[in-house]
């Protein structure tokens, strides 16, 4: 896939630097010039037709001083259109860059100007809100330096997640439930590593509950990135020397995990405002959120700062100071059968999480995922954690590894709100990680309207995470309260990582005007419908944003996109498949049999139909039944009923459930009044990647195959039908 690319040519109508030495002057117009496109751009604005060989290159760092005015010309070289949201950044309405919302889109070929005061200081970043354009690398680092700020030791770290496959693939792959990402990670969770890893009893338990395998992050990328590198390198720091590092996680769906092989961690900022120091080992760093820490070189060499992928399938470094290298210690590989041990303890038959052992989590302060980590259970001991919901001990500082979490942050200031009448809102994380939908309190934002406040509110918001999915929930224009205990001094946030199971509140005055988005930041997620739209009311007219009803229907358009799927077997006794298209409530699907011969015919089925519920396992469908085949004999079902047509076409009315085990029961009755009763399912794990499917149903037709997987689009397959008998070949995938 290609890289998108930002680029400036040249900054400022007034250098920072002069807006550093003159303070007294009046507020300065920092200028960039902000160029988007698929190909580098270089200083002299000529074009270098060389794209990233170790994946995407962040854009260009923007810096400013608190009480500065950026003015930010964005040209957009692309063909199709771009955006540019301005994340953490308090700003007006029409200047936050989300397309429809709040900003017009920026079209291929033109500029955009953005122009905001700088009335915050701390580290933040931004990125294109435009489909998937910020998994293909148009991000970059924006850092705000406090007036009269006296200049220290710093340095920004940019982190990311690269793959090289096109980004509508991935989302196209989560929503059609393909695990070939498990399969490069190594987290298939397969009956045969179950029986290795004596779990074998907690895999039917699993797959009992409807459930897929334990993941921990959906994605499966090439690499992971530090400012565009696998590996960075700060030799100008020196023994004694007190780092700041201003990290920001511009990731698209990883969370990292952070330590450090010189010692101790001191974080000092989250999400750009200031909290009180407090010393950790490691912590782990939401998707956008970001984390000014402080580290010491404690003597003349290279210490690596380590960032590590929450499912621990790579990382990437910075290495500080000169001399021998002082690696960190990598993370070692995830217990995932213990983890789906933690799930299923967790989880109902009907697919909420089990609450009823009374205990309230939140604030990260009790990390259920520890039962997975061997640095603090060990590799062989047993997890100092039960699987009794009722007799849960475990926090963030398990065994000596102190570990940050928002219970830990303080506010240095009093961040108490003004008083004001207060609005009460509660959401329910939900989600459906078989057909890969993320909604709030079961709905996305295409089948909601905007949620109305008024100025002068005071804006609550408790939010409880009924998935087993983290999710960084990021608020636009607006910092909030995290109410972590911490009374008067809560600290201030813009980005809510909430863990599985918990309860947290968060709080912030309306203060503003116009629409703002809350959604979930990991980019699948949001794309898939987890999000809202806060709107002010009685809020002049944007603009930007001319006909807002339109405007808001373009941004439903986004977890309303259509997603294809299609498999194709070429065996030695004929062939058969299936397409799909399909969305977050409803299916379009046609299934195939082509035999070689007459006695085998051909036959299509195709269904259209609503997925129901919340966990849509109910399936309503109508269809469209042909079917030839050159008759011997009668047929007669189990039911009695007799066919005797070679030929034969008929309209049905059918619908399918999801029984325990994943396996999908399908009653149907069509326009000849015969019934049909089928059972199957499709790519039971037998081995990292043999799968196995199986069919039976009342017309006393019957399938079982294999599929050994070999590359995402091609497998080796063998199945006996019986109409068509035995064959063997391959099937392709798409």
């Amino acid at each position: 896939m290609r890289a998108l690319f930002l680029y400036i040519t040249f900054m400022s109508l007034c250098s920072i630097a002069a807006a550093q030495a003159s303070l007294n002057q009046p507020p300065r117009v920092v200028r960039y010039e902000l160029y988007v496109g698929d190909t580098m751009v270089n200083y002299s604005g000529k074009h270098s037709h060389a794209l990233a060989i170790n994946g995407s290159i962040p854009g260009p760092t923007l810096e400013f001083t608190e009480g500065d005015t950026a003015e930010i010309y964005v040209h957009n070289t692309l063909k199709g259109e771009t955006s540019i949201h301005w994340h953490g950044v308090i700003l007006p309405n029409q200047e936050d860059g989300v397309s429809y919302l709040t900003t017009q889109p920026i079209k291929g070929g033109q500029t955009h100007k953005f122009r905001f005061p700088i009335v915050q200081h701390g580290t933040y970043w931004y990125h294109s809100h435009t489909m998937f354009q910020e998994q293909s690398g148009m991000y970059g680092a924006l850092i705000f330096h406090k007036r009269n700020e006296t200049p220290g030791k710093a340095y920004t770290l940019l982190l990311s997640d690269w793959t090289d496959m096109h980004p509508h693939t991935v989302n196209r792959y989560l929503h059609n439930a393909n695990d070939w990402f498990a399969i490069k990670k190594g987290s298939v969770q397969s009956y045969s590593e179950a029986v290795q890893h004596k779990h074998f009893g907690t895999k039917v338990t699993n797959e009992w509950k409807r459930m897929n395998a334990m993941d921990v992050s959906d994605v499966y990328y090439n690499r992971f990135l530090t400012n565009g590198k696998a590996s960075n390198e700060a030799p100008q720091f020196k023994a004694g020397d007190k780092v700041r590092l201003r990290v920001i996680n511009g990731s698209s769906s990883t969370y990292f995990w952070l330590h450090y092989a010189g010692g101790k961690i001191k974080v000092v900022a989250n999400d750009g405002a200031e909290v009180v120091p407090v010393e950790v080992d490691r912590l782990i760093v939401g998707v956008s959120e970001t984390y000014d820490v402080e580290v010491t070189i404690p003597d003349n060499m290279q210490y690596e700062f380590m960032a590590t992928a929450e499912d621990r399938t790579g990382s990437t470094s910075l290495w500080l100071g000169q001399g021998m290298k002082m690696a960190a210690k990598p993370l070692p590989r995830l217990k995932y059968f213990e983890g789906m041990k933690m799930m299923n303890d967790m989880m109902k038959m009907n697919g909420d999480l089990d609450t009823s052992g009374g205990m309230q989590m939140t604030n990260q302060e009790m990390d259920m995922n520890t039962v997975m980590y061997p640095e603090i259970t060990g590799e062989e001991k047993p997890a100092p954690m039960q699987h009794d919901m009722h007799s849960m001990q475990m926090d963030s500082s398990a065994g000596d590894i102190v570990t940050l979490n928002y219970g830990m942050l303080r506010a240095p200031e009093k961040t108490t709100l003004p008083p004001g009448p207060v609005k009460l809102l509660e959401f329910e994380l939900t989600g459906n990680m078989n057909r890969y939908v993320w909604s709030i309190n079961n709905k996305t934002v295409s089948e909601t309207d905007k949620i109305l406040i008024k100025k002068g509110e005071i804006v609550r918001i408790v939010l409880y995470n009924n998935t087993m999915m983290r999710h960084p929930m990021h608020l636009h224009g607006h910092f909030f309260r995290v109410l972590n205990g911490q009374g008067e001094y809560s600290p201030l946030k813009t980005v809510l990582d909430i863990m599985p199971m918990e309860k947290d509140t968060i709080e912030f005055a309306a203060t503003e005007s116009g629409d703002w988005f809350f959604h979930c930041h990991i980019l699948y997620h949001m794309m898939s419908g987890m999000g809202r739209v806060f709107s002010y009311e009685d809020s002049p007219p944007n603009p930007q944003v001319p006909d807002p009803a339109m405007a808001y229907r373009m941004l439903k358009k986004d977890d309303r996109m259509l997603h294809a799927m299609a498999r194709v077997g070429l065996e030695s006794t004929g062939s058969d498949g299936e397409i799909m298209v399909a969305n977050t409530r409803y299916r379009l699907s046609t299934e195939w049999r082509l035999g070689l011969n007459d006695r085998h015919g051909y036959e299509s089925e195709s269904h259209f139909g609503r997925y129901l519920g919340k966990m849509q396992w109910l399936f309503p469908y109508i269809g469209w039944d042909m079917r030839y085949r050159k008759m011997h004999e009668e047929e007669k079902n189990l039911f009695g009923q007799r066919n005797t047509k070679d030929f034969r076409q008929v309209f049905h009315v059918g619908l399918e459930y999801t029984l325990p085990m994943l396996i999908v029961a399908d009653a149907s009755v069509d326009t000849d009044g015969r019934v049909r009763f089928q059972l199957m399912r499709d790519d039971v794990p037998v081995t990292k990647r043999l799968r196995f499917s199986f069919m039976v149903n009342t017309d006393k037709e019957y399938m079982a195959g294999f599929r050994y997987i070999v590359t995402r689009n091609f497998a080796f397959s063998t199945h006996y039908d019986s109409d068509m008998g035995l064959g063997a070949g391959i099937t392709l995938s798409y």
